[in-house]
């Protein structure tokens, strides 16, 4: 039954690039979707792109290992994410249309300060291919680890199953593929980290019967001021994780889904959209990661601990919403790699 999910999720994407070729008739078309992307899949689709398996892997495994203190790393995340809406999507959008109707984020960057040499191009060009290499093969990494717990598969091989099925779509549709593939991963994300923390509450009788197990096993994870061996968070710590959401101002695969938005009017909803969605997909993740420490048996420890989100899957649901929450991960690792592999490419064209 869970295979037979994975199957479906996939033609459902395969589908998608499929048709959006067909609406894909120009350059402008397959790098920015000719800027006619409405607020709803403009923000389902530049947050799912966002969060990619961080969200459902590392940030699930960060909760159980350090209990509260990953509410900081959240609140850094979600302010990050309303400051960059509220103070950089319009503009954007705006400007890159007057900055000659520029495709991409180096484009803008030449024209809107008239450099002639083309250096900010190239500059700017080379940290997004480099850059993005390194976060493109992370996201690969966490679908391999994915098949490989899941199906047994060989870890190589289901790499390159994930990455085949990403160029696949991705080079069909371009940029139209990706945003409506993302927006239905995005959906796909938010079912699963909303009912997973459900199923944990009603495996142990509620919040307060889940608080009191989780205060037994240790108070501090429930203490956002301290670590859990009970040290004292200093300032430092907490100024570090909440630093987490400076990161969303210069990420090129967030920042054109501003620019490729109908209108800068309509990036008020996109905001709102976006921000609910945000949060309680931040809060889900937390949650399953608290709820693990004590609705699984065996203690996970180091890189065992990002398989929380897996493990309580397996442990607690049903082999259908097992294969649609496993999906999940599936799906928030494509939406990322999608997005920084469109960029890269356009980039680099």
């Amino acid at each position: 039954m869970i295979a037979a999910t994975f199957v479906v999720y996939v033609l459902i994407m395969l589908a998608a690039g499929i048709i959006a070729c067909y609406k894909t008739t120009n350059l402008s078309d397959y790098i920015l979707g000719g800027r006619r992307l409405n607020s709803f899949v403009t923000a389902l689709s530049a947050q799912a792109s966002d969060m990619s398996g961080w969200l459902l892997l590392g940030l699930p495994g960060y909760a159980y290992a350090a209990g509260c203190e990953a509410v900081w790393l959240a609140t850094g995340l979600l302010i990050g994410t309303y400051l960059n809406w509220r103070f950089v999507a319009a503009l954007l959008r705006d400007y890159t249309f007057k900055a000659g109707d520029s495709l991409t984020i180096s484009e803008y960057l030449e024209c809107r300060f008239q450099d002639q040499s083309h250096i900010l191009r190239l500059i700017s060009g080379v940290f997004i291919l480099v850059f993005f290499m390194f976060y493109t093969s992370s996201g690969l990494v966490a679908g391999g680890k994915l098949f490989e717990s899941v199906f047994g598969m060989p870890y190589r091989q289901a790499v390159l199953l994930g990455a085949s099925t990403i160029i696949v779509y991705t080079f069909l549709g371009g940029f139209i593929a990706v945003c409506w593939t993302d927006c239905i991963q995005g959906l796909l994300m938010l079912a699963a980290l909303t009912a997973l923390p459900c199923f944990i509450l009603q495996d142990q009788g509620g919040w307060t019967s889940a608080a009191s197990a989780l205060r037994e096993v240790n108070p501090e994870f429930l203490n956002m001021f301290t670590s859990v061996d009970g040290r004292r968070l200093s300032a430092v710590s907490i100024i570090s994780l909440l630093g987490w959401g400076l990161g969303y101002f210069g990420q090129p695969h967030i920042l054109t889904r501003f620019m490729a938005i109908r209108s800068s009017s309509e990036i008020p909803m996109a905001r709102h959209l976006a921000m609910g969605w945000v949060s309680i997909c931040l809060a889900g993740s937390v949650l399953i990661g608290l709820g693990g420490i004590v609705a699984l048996r065996d203690h996970l420890s180091g890189a065992e601990t990002e398989m929380v989100f897996i493990m309580l899957v397996k442990a607690l649901l049903h082999p259908v919403p097992a294969g649609i929450c496993l999906a999940a991960i599936l799906a928030a690792i494509m939406s990322t790699a999608d997005s920084q592999l469109l960029v890269s490419s356009s980039v680099l064209a």
